[in-house]
């Protein structure tokens, strides 16, 4: 496939400025390429899946509730988008559970499985006028499957790419998970900028979203063959042999609580910061700014872009100096950019001002990108690595992320929306503090 031979070409030896030299004398090999690869793609797929309903959600209004007061049906999709968030910790606890206990493989197809079917019944389930109440009822269930879906993802897919990759590689293989994030965040901009810009909104309102739901889906079942393709990680089957916990779930409440609750802290700020100056910017800039959708839509597609190129060079550089340099710069980076990210949207700027402002978030971020899914994933032993990961981020997700625009909504209607800053600010702070105190992990063994 082109997209896979496109990604492993990204994935070939650096240049050499030092930046990616390995003790072991080697480069990745083609086996963990292609595990890079399976990992990265999927999580595209997932996350393309997952934010497009967000894109959407004014046309799903329209199409899954009963016509009348647009703004009830509109807060109904949006209560719909956050009962996903709800399923996340209850999707990371039993597909981290599956993935921890019969390999980290099971884990990565069942979650691309049900995401991809997920976005198929949306994009095919007729709409309200013709089956009345059934529709909510039926988009209800796919989101939820959906969340559930999501909850497991980023768990098991951290730990493949980790445990796929060398020690030295262990950041760089981790920064291709947020790589695919921000990857499957913007081909959902793409998709909503491309079906908006066809110029009859009729076409959009009628079939045109449903396309985007079934590329979509496709997407996801061609992915699920290349994740089927890939071999388990040689420390899975390692300790397949002698220490598979048959309650990873339990084990990590009882043995590994302060580690979960280090994986929240480490990931709070980067949850936040991502539904605030990624997924929810370009309705935010819109509503501040009064800028189309179309052309916010489109400083996030520039923006998101920038991340993507320089995110694999933050993995390197966290492979270099170590994981918590890395991050404490993200933090303290975001809480000094927290009130120019926002406050200077209320001074009249420019389109390319606001693309500035969201490119300079989005540079921030890749520090978070770069580091966190490897500092994470080396804070458990590999018989509860992926339950460890998932479960805690989910709840960090659902928290942190998925509260972070209705937050924002009700700070503007009370009359507090400029000072939403502070609240950035604030959890960068608490992350900082968790950045500080916790141990530098760059170099030991994966346990």
């Amino acid at each position: 496939m082109s997209n896979d031979n496109s990604l492993m070409s990204a994935l070939a030896p650096e240049s050499a400025s030092g930046a990616s030299a390995n003790v072991q004398g080697r480069q990745l090999t083609y086996g963990e390429k292609k595990a890079i690869v399976a990992a990265t793609l999927g999580t595209i797929v997932e996350y393309t899946d997952w934010v497009i309903y967000a894109t959407f959600s004014s046309i799903l209004a329209r199409q899954f509730f009963p016509a009348g007061d647009g703004l009830t049906s509109l807060l109904s999709v949006l209560a719909i988008f956050a009962v996903g968030f709800i399923m996340r910790p209850i999707g990371g606890a039993v597909l981290g559970q599956i993935a921890d206990r019969y390999g980290r493989k099971k884990g990565l197809t069942l979650s691309i499985l049900l995401m991809s079917l997920a976005s198929l019944v949306i994009g095919l389930c007729p709409n309200y006028d013709s089956i009345g109440i059934a529709a909510p009822i039926i988009l209800v269930f796919a989101r939820l499957v959906q969340g559930f879906s999501a909850g497991g993802e980023f768990g098991s897919a951290s730990a493949f790419l980790i445990e796929s990759a060398p020690a030295h590689r262990r950041a760089f293989a981790g920064s291709w998970q947020w790589f695919a994030i921000n990857a499957g965040t913007m081909v959902s901009f793409l998709l909503g900028f491309g079906l908006a810009s066809l110029g009859n909104d009729d076409a959009l309102n009628d079939w045109g979203w449903r396309v985007a739901f079934i590329i979509a889906a496709l997407m996801g079942l061609i992915v699920l063959w290349i994740r089927l393709s890939v071999r388990e990680t040689e420390i899975f089957r390692a300790r397949a042999a002698t220490n598979v916990k048959k309650r990873p779930l339990r084990e990590l409440l009882f043995s590994h609580r302060k580690d979960a609750m280090r994986v929240i802290g480490i990931a709070m700020a980067g949850n936040l910061l991502n539904y605030v100056w990624m997924v929810s910017y370009p309705s935010q800039v819109h509503l501040i700014t009064g800028m189309s959708i179309r052309e916010t839509l489109l400083a996030g597609v520039i923006s998101v872009g920038v991340s993507l190129v320089l995110m694999p060079f933050a993995g390197r550089l966290a492979d270099r100096v170590g994981r918590r340099p890395v991050l404490i710069a993200f933090a303290v980076a975001s809480m000094l950019w927290a009130w120019p990210s926002f406050g200077l949207l209320h001074a009249g700027i420019s389109l390319t001002e606001v693309t500035i402002l969201q490119t300079i978030s989005m540079v921030i971020m890749t520090g978070f990108g770069a580091a966190s899914a490897v500092t994470m994933a080396e804070q458990f032993p590999a018989e509860v690595r992926v339950t460890g990961i998932a479960l805690p981020y989910a709840l960090s997700v659902t928290l942190f992320g998925g509260t972070a625009p209705y937050l924002m909504a009700a700070m503007a209607g009370w009359g507090y929306g400029h000072l939403f800053w502070i609240y950035l600010a604030v959890i960068s702070a608490i992350s900082a503090v968790v950045y500080l105190r916790m141990p530098e992990t760059k170099g030991l063994p994966l346990r």
